[in-house]
């Protein structure tokens, strides 16, 4: 059996490869939702992108994720910035606060569809409006859940992470390891 991920996302591929299985990246065309609490969007999404994926490949597993970023203090669920206006309007709403980062993960494959959630806190440091602008300007929050990289320039601002760091990335590791081990994909071992 094959194993597919059903992701663009460079910090996906990046975090899949420390398992050294073979995989093939093939991006899901899933039209992704928004509605709803923040567990249920990114369950739903991750399933949709992994039931896409393996409709064209079902004899494999596909392995997808799906992350948003929920403030709870306002109830507002962050996904990725449109542009950098919007990014900048995120980073304010971040700003001085801790949000809540869920990843949902789906692996599909002959016979199970696994999905779960994993949810990490990240508590942000108060934001200048000259640090929030600058930050935008560089680019990074763009393709990213709440506009910010925890493993990028927004460490400077970064308080505090409680749970998973690899869920704030955008794919919780040991969470991953779990349902691969479960369904025989994956046996951990000291070649790797």
């Amino acid at each position: 059996m094959r194993l597919f991920l059903a992701s663009a996302s460079p910090r996906r591929r990046e975090l899949l490869s420390l398992t050294d299985l073979p995989f093939t990246v093939e991006v899901s065309e899933a039209q992704e939702v928004s509605a709803g609490g923040p567990d249920e969007i990114v369950s739903r999404n991750a399933l949709m992108k992994a039931r896409a994926v393996s409709a064209r490949h079902p004899e494999d597993a596909v392995l997808s994720a799906d992350t948003v970023v929920f403030l709870p203090e306002t109830g507002c669920v962050l996904g990725k910035p449109a542009d950098e206006d919007d990014a900048v309007r995120m980073l304010r709403l971040l700003s001085g606060r801790e949000n809540l980062v869920y990843t949902g993960v789906a692996l599909v494959g002959p016979g199970f569809e696994d999905v779960r959630t994993e949810v990490s806190h990240v508590f942000f440091d108060e934001m200048t409006e000259a640090e929030i602008h600058a930050y935008a300007a560089t680019g990074e929050p763009m393709d990213k859940a709440g506009a910010y990289a925890v493993q990028g320039r927004a460490s400077l601002f970064i308080r505090a992470v409680t749970g998973s760091p690899s869920n704030v990335i955008g794919l919780p590791m040991h969470l991953v390891r779990r349902m691969l081990s479960k369904h025989g994909l994956f046996v951990f071992s000291s070649t790797i």
